[in-house]
């Protein structure tokens, strides 16, 4: 490992340090919490969409989230190892790619992801007492 990725690594731990970073792919549903300032006030703002992408690319990976408001779409990219980001994962989508970027010319019912059930979303089955 050379030494500008042995410096990256040591930003993405120092950053990840005092927050947790949950797992998400394309096609996931998040809400990005965003903190924003207005002149000395601050203030926490949501962005909730579909993530279409992500670049796993050490201290500069990002992800684009992409919304529908008031019938435009709204496309964001946001740094994945900020500090003034939380993310939240809502839904998790079952799609076949890694980038998204087909839902661009879609709208309505035809722009849906399916919804993918996870092992940890389903509650255990009570197995039956042995008489």
């Amino acid at each position: 490992m050379n030494i500008i990725e042995q410096i990256n690594m040591e930003q993405v731990e120092k950053l990840t340090a005092n927050k947790t970073i949950p797992p998400f792919r394309a096609g996931d549903f998040v809400r990005v919490m965003v903190k924003v300032r207005e002149g000395t006030r601050e203030r926490m703002q949501s962005f909730d969409g579909v993530v279409i992408a992500k670049k796993n690319r050490s201290i500069n990976s990002s992800f684009k989230v992409r919304k529908i408001s008031n019938g435009e779409g709204v496309e964001r990219l946001f740094p994945l190892y900020s500090p003034n980001i939380q993310i939240e994962v809502l839904k998790h989508g079952k799609v076949r790619r890694a980038k998204l970027y087909y839902l661009r010319e879609r709208t309505g019912k035809r722009a849906r992801i399916a919804e993918k059930k996870r092992a940890a979303d389903l509650e255990p089955v009570p197995k039956a007492p042995n008489t």
